[in-house]
């Protein structure tokens, strides 16, 4: 696995700008029925989550058997019929049944759902040009708990840490977390990656650091991108284009990348990220990363199987499934979207955020509309 030099994985956004290769700046394309992509990116994100909620972090065999027990197809092709913890509750709110292909009837709480309403409401509220302080306020005000990175820093701010020394002491900074929370402002500048990977470091950089941080860039570019692109991984070799050319996570892209035409299925690409990258968390940046460009060889124009090869690679696999999802939803438009992946969710959204606790789907797709036309 490479390693790089610090020096070359700077923090400060100024820093990262100036690192990155050459094309990062191009000038925005227009967007053709942004509607239709606009509701695709959205219900592909929150139907990548749902499948992969109930598998979350399993391992492909224990996936597998779960299938099996099932009577299921794997990988995935519709959602999970049964689960192995049907008492779990996920957030406080949903019992893991609620996820259940019998029982949806709502997009059902989740992070990666919450973090896209959240950022949502930061975008409503302070506009394009939200500052660090800003996203600590209104986390402050709406967000009642988080995991991991954002739970140390929320936990920070609370104690009264200036938001730009929310991170420190984090172990986590290099987790997922931050990449979670990306695809809202690629939604706000749709065909414009470069401005929707600045228009997230804030965000980023109250939790997270290097790699971490590249992470949300990297996908609020490539979510901008997919609204343009011919394909989901072109979307990514655009998105990538916007974190350091020299830093770990661009050289793992690239690396994931060299496989495009030579792996054909979700075990070869588990196999080949186990390998590659030995040790590392399976909540990492950088691995899961891979796992969704992997998935989106795999899946290419094809939105089911992006979805359901990269829930089979498994990691943090609601995570990747709701990024796979918005990507490939977003690049082929929500009449690619089979439609029993979205039929049951009855225009609800369900989040832990305070006084925010549902949505009306078609609400949440209008104000991303005027968010991305503004």
């Amino acid at each position: 696995m490479y390693r790089n030099n610090d020096v070359l994985q700077p923090d400060s956004l100024e820093e990262i700008l100036a690192l990155r290769p050459e094309g990062a700046d191009k000038a925005p394309v227009a967007v053709e029925n942004l509607e239709n992509r606009m509701k695709g990116g959205l219900i592909g994100r929150f139907v990548g989550c749902m499948l992969g909620i109930p598998v979350e972090m399993y391992s492909v065999a224990n996936m597998q058997a779960l299938a099996l027990e099932n009577n299921m197809a794997f990988p995935p092709v519709n959602y999970w019929t049964g689960t192995d913890k049907p008492d779990k509750i996920h957030y406080r709110i949903n019992k893991r049944t609620e996820y259940l292909l019998q029982n949806i009837d709502k997009v059902a709480v989740d992070d990666d759902i919450t973090y896209v309403i959240l950022n949502m409401l930061l975008l409503e509220k302070y506009g394009k040009n939200y500052t660090l302080n800003d996203v600590a306020e209104l986390w402050l005000d709406i967000l009642p708990y988080a995991c991991t990175a954002e739970d140390e820093a929320l936990t920070q701010l609370k104690c009264g840490t200036r938001p730009e020394h929310a991170a420190r002491f984090n172990e986590y900074v290099e987790w997922i977390g931050a990449a979670i929370r990306a695809d809202a402002f690629g939604y706000a500048a749709p065909g414009d990656p470069a401005t929707a990977a600045k228009m997230s470091y804030n965000d980023a950089y109250l939790t997270h650091r290097k790699n971490g941080i590249y992470g949300e860039m990297f996908c609020a570019a490539t979510v901008a991108a997919a609204f343009t692109a011919k394909t989901p991984l072109d979307a990514v070799k655009e998105g990538m284009k916007q974190i350091p050319r020299d830093s770990d996570l661009y050289k793992e892209l690239e690396w994931a990348l060299s496989y495009e035409g030579k792996i054909t299925n979700y075990i070869r690409a588990r196999q080949l990220l186990d390998e590659h990258f030995e040790d590392m968390s399976p909540i990492h940046t950088n691995n899961n990363m891979c796992a969704i460009v992997f998935a989106l060889i795999l899946g290419g124009n094809d939105y089911t199987k992006c979805i359901s090869d990269c829930v089979a690679i498994g990691l943090d696999n609601d995570c990747t499934g709701a990024t796979v999802g918005s990507i490939a939803g977003a690049c082929l438009g929500f009449d690619a979207i089979p439609e029993y992946w979205y039929k049951n969710f009855n225009n609800r959204v369900r989040t832990y955020l305070i006084g925010h606790e549902e949505l009306a789907l078609d609400d949440v797709i209008n104000r991303f509309l005027k968010l991305a036309q503004n």
